[in-house]
């Protein structure tokens, strides 16, 4: 890496307080990046990438109005290096098994993100083809979730998808409630939850509650009615979500 060059960079993330952690992160400890905007969807990204050309962008996975290979599909060439910054490993599991993407999970580990931001400069100054990211793109997108990283207090832990019955909400934060009979609160509002899992099998029935489609055993009708998990918890469906919860079945 040449140390006296500056990288240009933009960070595309629909969290405010994500963008500003690594803005802030990349100023302190990465000193060769020059972040020159920030973007909250795919919308602004597109516009901002094809303003400012930056060298490297840091790319969240799920945002409003489409993800991030939604993104980059609209690109016939990738100028740029990609780091993806993401709160699900399953998207990260397949990059390191399928190919040379660059990929930093959340919570952002300050060694990681050196180590990254390092190899993406590295990229840059060899001239390398952007080939590796096009085959990830084919090789991982529209897949569905395996597991999910959930972010603590005091770090983060990697759940199986098929592990967990519900989620309920729980103020600023979200319990998962898994088949182990174990609870684990995240850092996360329920309303992320339902953005990021909804694709992956998951189902909002009521405004404090997402559950797992699969562990659903049985529905009693109602004005809303009840479901009955595998575990036998009986949870309330919501009248204003009845519809879309029972058009997640064929009877």
């Amino acid at each position: 890496m040449d140390r006296t060059r500056m990288y240009t960079a933009l960070i595309v993330d629909d969290e405010l307080s994500s963008r500003k952690s690594l803005s802030i992160f990349l100023n302190k400890y990465c000193k060769q990046i020059n972040v020159l905007s920030t973007a909250e969807n795919i919308i602004e990204a597109r516009d901002k990438i094809g303003q400012l050309d930056p060298d490297i962008v840091f790319l969240d996975i799920e945002m409003p109005y489409g993800n991030a290979f939604d993104l980059l599909d609209q690109f016939s060439e990738l100028t740029f290096q990609v780091i993806f910054v993401t709160a699900f490993s399953h998207y990260a599991i397949k990059a390191f098994n399928l190919s040379n993407a660059s990929y930093i999970l959340k919570p952002v580990d300050i060694e990681e993100l050196i180590s990254e931001v390092s190899r993406a400069c590295q990229k840059i100054d060899q001239s390398l083809d952007w080939d590796h990211t096009a085959q990830l793109l084919e090789s991982i997108k529209d897949k569905k979730l395996s597991k999910v990283v959930v972010p603590l207090i005091d770090g983060f832990v990697v759940i199986d998808i098929e592990q967990i019955l519900y989620l309920e909400a729980a103020d600023n934060f979200s319990t998962f409630h898994l088949i182990s009979g174990k609870k684990i609160m995240a850092c996360r509002k329920l309303k992320f939850y339902e953005d990021n899992l909804s694709s992956s099998g998951f189902c909002r029935i009521h405004r404090s509650t997402i559950i797992n489609i699969d562990h659903v055993k049985k529905y009693n009708k109602g004005k809303g009615g009840f479901v009955t998990l595998i575990s036998g918890k009986q949870l309330d469906v919501s009248q204003s979500r009845k519809k879309n919860f029972l058009s997640q079945f064929s009877y």
